[in-house]
Parts: structure tokens; sequence; C-alpha cells
């Protein structure tokens, strides 16, 4: 059932989310530096209205986070497969180079940017959102003119990448027929999965188990921060690396390998945590913030190419800390129970 009314406040909440999108998903990784922040108005439509969109879409549908990832996938498949056309381009940014091309595609920058996408563009920004503005987590922001609006602008973001970014950095690429089929496909059966398929969280049911509990926020913030920072580290070559992990031929698969089981064992247990007893807002926070600063802490040493780079980026992550401490006070750590 979808509400007849844009709650008020909505389209505050929706502007806030479009902004914070990309500066998670790309400030805060040092792309680009502070240095040329102008760029990010080439990000924003795309990963702004992007990341309402979903939401929007999500709420009405009265579904949960493993919709939220399902459509997370899909926007990196939209900006990756379609619109940079990265996944399958032999030159851009040297990822056919990574590991071994699997269908066309690069594969270690596929496995590194899809779950990316999914994860630091579409499901964190929703969930702070969501904290930001609790009164309207479970609500949309927006009506159905606001989703229009924001699938327009989704669609015009694209294509201001596409004629701008992707044009520049990879001048005459075009994906295979077969590879942009391919991702239209791949985004199609996420969303009707997303959509139609999984149940809405609200018909759902989950028992709570003590063997299960949660840890403190600040382990789970600490857990946030290995896995944000070895996920990157697995996949994206750093420090002159050509390929992952300082791997040369076939053991390349060992840090992918590695990486798919940290992802899994992460999701794993961040299912088992919250549907057990005494997870709070808390947690919530101190997962998303662990997991932004490890990824910032990854920027400084893999992204920021200079001295002065890695200054700025540094001094963004403390101002982010900052932020997030200042949200932590609408949600302070529940008292113990006597």
């Amino acid at each position: 059932m979808n509400p007849p009314d844009r709650p008020k406040g909505g389209r505050r909440a929706a502007l806030l989310l479009a902004v914070i999108t990309p500066v998670i998903a790309e400030l805060t990784l040092g792309n680009p530096p502070l240095s040329r922040i102008w760029l990010m108005l080439l990000w924003i439509p795309i990963y702004g209205a992007g990341t309402v969109l979903i939401r929007e879409l999500v709420r009405r549908r009265r579904g949960g986070w493993p919709s939220i990832l399902l459509l997370g996938l899909a926007y990196g498949i939209v900006e990756e497969g379609l619109v940079l056309q990265a996944l399958s381009s032999p030159t851009l940014y040297g990822a056919a180079g990574w590991s071994p091309r699997f269908l066309g595609l690069n594969g270690a920058y596929t496995e590194l940017n899809l779950p990316y996408h999914a994860v630091f563009s579409v499901a964190l920004p929703i969930l702070l959102a969501d904290l930001a503005v609790p009164s309207l987590r479970e609500r949309p922001y927006l009506k159905r003119t606001g989703i229009v609006v924001a699938g327009v602008v989704f669609v015009l973001g694209g294509l201001l990448l596409r004629v701008t970014v992707a044009t520049s950095i990879d001048p005459g690429y075009q994906a295979p027929v077969a590879v942009l089929a391919g991702c239209v496909a791949a985004v199609a059966l996420l969303a009707v999965l997303a959509l139609r398929v999984l149940p809405p969280a609200a018909r759902s049911t989950r028992q709570v188990s003590r063997a299960g509990m949660a840890p403190g926020p600040w382990a789970v913030g600490a857990f946030g921060v290995l896995a944000g920072f070895g996920y990157l580290a697995l996949l994206f070559p750093f420090g002159g690396a050509a390929r992952p992990a300082f791997t040369h031929g076939g053991w390349v698969a060992a840090p992918m390998l590695a990486a798919a089981v940290l992802a899994v064992l992460a999701g794993w247990l961040v299912r088992r945590w919250t549907a057990s007893g005494g997870w709070t807002d808390r947690h919530s926070l101190c997962l998303a913030g662990g997991a932004l600063l490890g990824h910032t802490a990854f920027g400084v040493l893999a992204n920021a190419d200079t001295l002065a780079d890695k200054l700025e980026l540094s001094a963004l992550g403390l101002v982010m800390l900052a932020l997030l401490a200042l949200l932590g006070r609408r949600h302070p750590a529940p008292m113990p129970a006597k």
C-alpha cells in the first residue's frame, strides 16, 4: 500500500540523501581529490538521484535491506557496465590487466566495484539518512511526481557521465552489444528479484536467539573498519602493484577468493547480529562509521597521490568522524539492564 501523501520533511530528507551519496561513494575515497572537488558536479546527478530512486521504490514496496542491496548491485551495473563501460573496457584504469577476463568482463574490477556500489553508494547512504531522519525511516520521502523526477535526473546523470567522463578517459571505446545486453538483462533480473520476488519486510518474521547476540557497538565498528579496508585492499592494486594483493599470474585467484569469503562472512555476521536481540541504532551507526573509516583510510593509502592529497583526505575523514559523532548523540547507547 502506497502512502497517499508525502510526509513532512520528505524533500529535505531526499535532498540530504542525494548529497551525501556521492560524498560517501567518491569524495571520502579520494575520487576526486579535494583540489578538484568541482568534479563532484558530474557525479551528483547519477549517484544522488539513483540512490533516492532505489530507496523510494523499496520503501513503497515495504522491502528490506536485501532489496536495497540487490538494487545497489543493479545500480553498479548501470554505472560501471552501461555508462562508464568499465566492466568490459580493455584499457580503462588498466583493469583488464588486474586479473583474467571472464565473459568479456574485467574479473577483479567487477568483483570490486559491484559490491562496492551496493554497500557504499546505496546501502550506507540510505542507512545514514534513516538515522539522521528516524521519523521517516520506514516511509517514502517523495510523492510519485518526485519519483519520476528522480528517475529523469538519474537517466540524465548517466548521459552526462557518458558524454564527459567516459569519453575523456576512455575515448572511442564502445562495449560489445552482447555485454550491453547482458548488463540490461542483469539489471532487469535484479530489479524483479528486489521488488517482486523478495517478500516485503513487514511480512517477514525473525527469531531472536541469544546465541547470535550482537557484540557491543564499538566491536561492531571495529569489524566495519576491518571489513571495509580489507575488501578494498584485497582487490584494488595499490602501492605500484599491477594486480590485486601484489600477486602474479594465477595467484590473483587467492585475493579474489579471499575477498569473496570476506564479503559473505560480513554479510552473514551482520544478518545474524541484526536478527538477534540487542541490535540498536547505535550498532548501525558504528557499523557504518567503521566501514567508512576503513574505506577512507584505504583511500589515503591507495588513491591519494601527493602528500597534500593525503593530508586533505585525512582531514576530510576527521570531519566525517566528527559528523558521525554528532549523529551518534541522537542515538545514545542503551542503558544496561538492571
